[in-house]
Parts: structure tokens; sequence; C-alpha cells
């Protein structure tokens, strides 16, 4: 059977041949500029004081060398030049540390330009001492360096040296070719060009926006707590609930701020509905004792800017947040866009809502789970009227002192609202945090955080295996770390993993140090200390939740029994504050453990005066059993030789130890299951 085959030549088109519409590259080309987000269209992020490092790809034809420099313009308008490091030597990847010292919109480029200088050097070095041409090298060294001096923006000394320089090349007579090249590439001249090189060809790449913001959006540490709990009791003589108050829930923020927290967040402080209120672990029958759901927010008393009469009224809001000022503690606000049926707006505005074939307002949904006692606003029916209504809301809460915002389930709310209005608040309160309470798809939660969102919850609760934590450590504090900050959480109020039902002390403590050392961000749910573990069935989220019903966690009974984590976080919350390399995301790098329970990493950070700042962690994440294996750091990446020994003092147990390439660790729930160590230099 044949295999011959012949194929018909396509017909010969006549119509032009379309090209897309190109960007010129520009004489040098600037390719692959980081960070970006969205091609520019919107900000990188960082903060004041935050280290974090832009590169590119600089190259041209040919074999002539090219330079690169990173160009920073802060919010006035004034330009600072940052030289750029190629960090493949003969490849193109160009890198340059940048560190912005006030808060407001800055933007970078990177200028790729020809070097003339670096040109000679090179070919002078191969020329010159091999006799080849060695006169015209050095006239054509001379000419460049007349063009350097000719330059306006250098000062007298720096031309002086450079005439000095070209004098000596041309001089046939004072010194030998191989001398001349070495006075001008090791002396003045050298130097002169090595601060203030001769850039020609210049040719920059496009303006990036950069927003720095202050610190707290990028480091902190956060304290949940229902204020309605926080001095709650029952009464044994009437046998029914007294709530607690803004004012006695002030009391407990000494306690707070001595653990290390700076932000206390406040689950929602508005009036309550009654309607279809949800009763003890969510069930439909409340009885008339029974608090509701605060996240029904909404009845006769008001709405979203009001408080609920049993916690008290502005003037003890206002007292609730001076007395955390003074402790040096935020106050972070619960912004639920939801309401009660019982809410002002049902009534004033139904058509902020939708309404169902049957003529009834739909609840909220997220089957099999159910809302009744919820109402979720419709965007799409009266946009500018919702829109407004928001805004004016947010700034009720501003201007008493509010200048943090968690917002619950912001994905379920249209995008283009929420970069809206986060843009309209920092016009004028450009200082305002948003932390985004969103368990979804990542293309969501990322969108969020490049529209606004400083900062974002993030399934870290999830993450337990080692292998899991490097994944998601490695992810979180890579290139979405430009945009996206995330905040771990052990746990919330809606969550309690297996991990943290059957792990025991040793769980909880492994917990809290992974989230409070490996991201900048991370906070706790009141009752953490308590371990409260007792999960209710067939859900991850604690029995007798705090969602609908009062607790009384009797502290001052805590603090006496000295059983709880009370000293863990707190020595967390010190570490973090004792060393900067833990203020970062960017500067995680994981290391090898034999055993593959075990986790470890570091993180280290150049202070301004030069030293070194480095903490490595290693946990055991087998929180039942005691295991012995070997570290294998990555002495490299601490900026060691590879036989290297040196001193570390562990903050959990202020043990010292020497440590090198390969060392013994012992982690497990009969001694301690963490090392917590700084590298001492």
């Amino acid at each position: 059977m044949s295999t011959d085959f012949t194929v018909a030549p396509a017909p010969a088109s006549t119509a032009p041949v379309s090209v897309a519409p190109q960007q010129p590259l520009g004489r040098i080309p600037v390719t692959g500029v980081r960070p970006v987000v969205d091609h520019g269209a919107r900000p990188a992020k960082s903060v004041v004081g935050e280290p974090f490092t832009v590169s590119a790809e600089v190259f041209r034809e040919g074999h002539d060398a090219v330079g690169a420099t990173l160009v920073l313009t802060d919010p006035d308008g004034a330009e600072r030049h940052l030289p750029m490091t190629c960090t493949n030597p003969g490849l193109s990847l160009w890198e340059a540390e940048v560190v912005a010292d006030r808060e407001g919109l800055w933007h970078y480029r990177v200028e790729g330009w020809s070097h003339p200088w670096a040109t000679w050097v090179h070919d002078a070095g191969i020329k010159i001492p091999a006799d080849i041409d060695a006169d015209l090298m050095r006239e054509e060294g001379a000419i460049v360096l007349d063009r350097a001096a000719a330059q306006t923006f250098r000062d007298e000394g720096g031309r002086a040296s450079l005439r000095q320089a070209a004098a000596v090349l041309r001089d046939r007579t004072g010194h030998q070719a191989t001398a001349a090249l070495h006075l001008v590439t090791t002396g003045p001249a050298a130097a002169e060009l090595e601060a203030r090189p001769l850039r020609e060809l210049v040719t920059p790449s496009t303006d990036l926006p950069l927003l720095v913001e202050r610190e707290l959006a990028l480091f902190g540490s956060w304290y949940e707590i229902f204020p309605r709990s926080e001095g709650a009791h029952f009464d044994e003589t009437t046998g029914r609930w007294v709530t607690g108050t803004l004012r006695t829930a002030a009391g407990r923020l000494p306690a707070i701020a001595a653990m290390g927290f700076d932000v206390v967040y406040l689950t929602p402080i508005h009036p309550i509905g009654t309607t279809a209120r949800k009763g003890p672990n969510n069930t439909l029958d409340a009885g008339p004792d029974d608090p509701g759901s605060p996240y029904a927010i909404g009845s006769p008393d008001g709405g979203h800017d009001a408080i609920h009469p049993e916690l008290g009224t502005f003037e003890d809001f206002d007292a609730f947040v001076a007395d955390a000022t003074r402790l040096g503690l935020e106050v972070a606000l619960d912004l639920a866009l939801q309401c009660s049926p019982d809410h002002p707006w049902v009534t004033e505005h139904p058509e902020w809502f939708t309404t169902r074939a049957d003529g009834t307002i739909a609840y909220a949904e997220n089957p099999p789970k159910k809302y009744q006692d919820i109402y979720p606003l419709n965007f799409d029916n009266d946009p500018a009227g919702i829109y407004a209504e928001v805004r004016r809301v947010v700034q009720v809460w501003i201007d008493h002192g509010v200048k943090i915002f968690r917002v619950d389930n912001p994905h379920t709310k249209p995008v283009e609202f929420w970069q809206w209005l986060i843009a309209d608040v920092a016009v004028d309160h450009p200082d305002v945090i948003w932390l985004s309470e969103a368990f979804t798809k990542p293309a969501m939660m990322h969108t969020l955080a490049k529209v606004g969102f400083q900062q974002s919850y993030t399934y870290y609760a999830w993450r337990n295996t080692a292998a899991e934590l490097v994944e998601y450590g490695t992810e979180v504090s890579g290139e979405a770390a430009a945009y996206m900050r995330p905040s771990f959480w052990p746990t919330t109020h809606d969550i309690l993993t297996p991990y943290l039902q059957f792990g025991g002390r040793a769980a909880w403590q492994v917990r809290a140090a992974l989230a409070a050392t490996m991201v900048p961000t991370w906070g706790v749910y009141a009752g953490y200390e308590l371990m409260e573990h007792v999960a209710r069935p067939g859900a991850e989220e604690q029995i007798d939740n705090e969602k609908y019903e009062l607790k009384d966690r009797r502290w001052d009974e805590v603090a006496e029994r000295g059983d709880s984590l009370i000293g863990w976080l707190t020595m967390l919350n010190r570490a973090r504050r004792q060393h900067p390399s833990l203020q970062l995301l960017r500067n995680l790098t994981f290391h090898h453990v034999d055993d593959e329970n075990l986790i470890a990493y570091s993180k280290s950070r150049t202070l301004p005066d030069g030293t070194v700042d480095t903490v490595v962690v290693v946990a055991n994440l087998d929180p039942h059993t005691t295991r012995e294996s070997t570290l294998r750091l990555d002495l490299g990446a601490l900026g060691f030789a590879p036989d290297a020994r040196f001193e570390v003092e562990d903050h959990v147990t202020g043990s010292r130890w020497e440590w090198g390439q390969a060392t013994y660790v012992r982690l497990g729930p009969d001694a301690e299951p963490v090392h917590i160590v700084s590298v001492r230099r």
C-alpha cells in the first residue's frame, strides 16, 4: 500500500497581513520589569521602610556593555536614581533594592543605557596586555573620558580626575600601555565613573505605580473579640445572662496589649434583628433571651451606623477607642454589608435587595448553608444609592476613630464597588486599612488585593503538612507579595480545624508560632489562650459558638491557673517586635529537615547600620509525637560559609546552642514543639 500523498498548496492571499500594534522597545531594550501588577494598570505595594527588589532584563545588540538605573519618583515628583546590578553576569537580569521613606503614590522605571566606559575597559583589558592596537585603544579610552568630562552635572573634582586619566592614556612617554591601563581603571577616574557613569542611548521603561502605605498595612498582630462577651456573666439570682458592654470590654484591653497585640478587632457592634434570629449553635429556635448573631445587622434601633443599645452609646465607643489608643492598640471594626429583615434599609430601600418570584426577599444562602436571619444586598438594583450609603456609614466610624475595617465576605459584593470605596476613602483618609475575609477562588482573592485591600485572610488554617506549608509560604511570599499581603489566622470564630480539635496543646503552640513568624501579619480569636477545641458535631467551628450566645471565659481565673497560652502568645509577639526580619514578607527561605514531619525556615533582614538580623524557625508538625531529626541549613542563604559554626539563642526556652550546616533537633509535646532562634553573628 503506497504511503505517497500530495498536499495541495494553499492559495496565495492578496489581503494585507494584519499586525498588532507594538510598544516601541527603544534603543536599549528594557523588558520584564518586576514587580508589575496587571501590566502596570494597578500599583505594586510597599510600606514605609520595607525593602523590596525591582528587576528587569536590560540588553542590546552585539557585545557592547549596557548599564541599568532604577529611577524612583516620590509623591512630590522628585526623582532618585539608584544603580542596578547585573545578578547573572553574562546574561541580562538587573536588580536594585528599593526602600521608600514616606507614604503616598510613588512611581518607578528602569532606564537601560549604553555603557561606553565598561565596553572600553573590557576591550582594552584584552587588547592592551596582548599588544593588539594598544595605541589605538589608549586613544579610544581617552575619547570616552573626554565625553564624560564634558558632562555638566559633574563637579570640578570629578571632571579633573577624568581629564587627568585621559592625559595619562595619551602620554606615550610617561607610562607603558599596561601601566596606563591599570592607572585609569583603578584610580579616581574609575571611581568617578562608578558613582556617576557615562550613560548614552538612555532608554526608559514605562513608569509604574508604587503605593507606599503605613507599616501596619504589612506588619501587625490582631486580637479578635465579641465585645458583648467581655464582661458577660450568668446571674445565678435571676437565672439569666448579663451582657457585656463597650465599657466592660474596655477592661479587657490592658491584657490584650500586655500580650503584645497591635490591633483589637471587634465583631459587629450594631443592633441585631429579631426576625428569624438564630439560637445557640445556629439553630432556628431562638429563645427570648438569646442575643442572636451580630452579623444579622439592623433593628428598629438602627443599622450599620448605630450601636446596639445593650453595648452602650457612641460616647462609650469613643471611650473604648481612647483607652485602646493609650495602650498602643488600634481598633478594627467588622464591616458586614448585609441586613437583618428588621434593618431600616429593608423598609426604606426594598430595591436594594433581591425579590424572589413569590414576592419575598431572598435571604443569604451558600448551599447547603442557609442564613435565614440575613438579607444580602443586591448591588445591581441601585448601585449609586448603595455606594453612597455605604460610604456614609464608613465615614461615621472613621469619624469615631476607626482606621481599620475587617470586611466580611467581600467576594460576595462587586469588585468594582470595593475599588471605588477604598479609593474614595483614601482621598481623605489614606491611612485606613482594609482586611479582606474572602475564603474563595484565588482569582477573586488576588483581584480584591489588587483593587485596594491591604491584607487578606488566607487558607493557612488548612495547610498542615510541611509540603503544604512550604508550597503555600512560597506562594504568598513570591510575586503575589507585590500586591497581596497575607494574614495568617490559626482559628477564627468560624474556623476550628481538625488539627486543633485533636492535636492538644502542642498543636495550638505550633499553629500560633508558624502564623506569627512565617508572615508579618497574624491574628487570633479570643479564647485561643484557652485552647477551646470542642467542635460542633459535623462542623469545623466551635460548639456553643460565640456568634449565637454570650461567653464568659472568666479571664481572672485563667491568669491564676497559669495553664493557658498567654505566655506563649506574649513570647511570639515579643520576638516579632525584637526582630525586624519577622516584620517582612518577601524574605522567607525554607530549609531541609530529614524528617518530613518537621519544617524549617529563616527570615533575614539587613538593618540600616549594616548588621543582619536572622531568625530560624524549626517546628514539629506532628503534635502527638516527639521527633528527632537533622536540620540541614542552607548556610549561603544565611550569609555564612559552608563550614561555618555559629551561636543561636532560642526565644522559646532561652537556651543557647552552636549550630552549623547539619544540626540535631528534638522537638515535640514532651518538651517544646518549636525552636524560634535568633542567629548571633
